[in-house]
Order: structure tokens, then C-alpha cells, then sequence
């Protein structure tokens, strides 16, 4: 076992989320075209499913306006 599979086997552990579906996720992300609304749906109904937390219509259409509006930090720190 790699160092890259006990990472992802310890995320799992605590997230309940296995390796296939993190990858597919990334790559998603790293595909897909973050201005269109059918990706941002699909990125953020898998990410719902993925922690279990429920995203109403309302929350999803605010966090795709924010995202389509450029009003997301682009650097993580300016996050929190």
C-alpha cells in the first residue's frame, strides 16, 4: 500500500466517502466549466450526498450565483 491509498483510506474511515468517489469529484471539478449552472448542480448535489447534508433549491441557487458571479475568494484563506 502507497502512501496515496492509506491517505485515502483514512478519509474514508472518518468520511464515509471511498477513493472512487473523491476522484471522481476532483475530476470533475478539474473538468468541468465552474461557470455552468448544470456542473456547479451536479458538484454540489454529489457533495451533499458525499457529507449527508441536505442542500434545499434556495441555498444551491444562492451558492451558484456566488460562484457564476465571481463572488468566491480565490484564495482559501480569505475564506475563513
Amino acid at each position: 500500500m502507497n502512501l496515496n491509498d492509506s491517505l485515502f483510506n483514512k478519509v474514508e474511515k472518518r468520511t464515509k466517502v471511498d477513493k472512487n468517489t473523491i476522484l471522481s469529484l476532483a475530476e470533475k471539478l478539474q473538468k468541468g466549466n465552474m461557470k455552468d449552472e448544470n456542473t456547479l448542480r451536479e458538484v454540489i448535489d454529489t457533495l451533499s450526498k458525499m457529507t449527508g447534508k441536505k442542500v434545499s433549491k434556495e441555498q444551491s441557487d444562492k451558492i451558484i450565483s456566488k460562484v457564476i458571479g465571481g463572488d468566491v475568494p480565490k484564495n482559501i484563506d480569505k475564506m475563513f
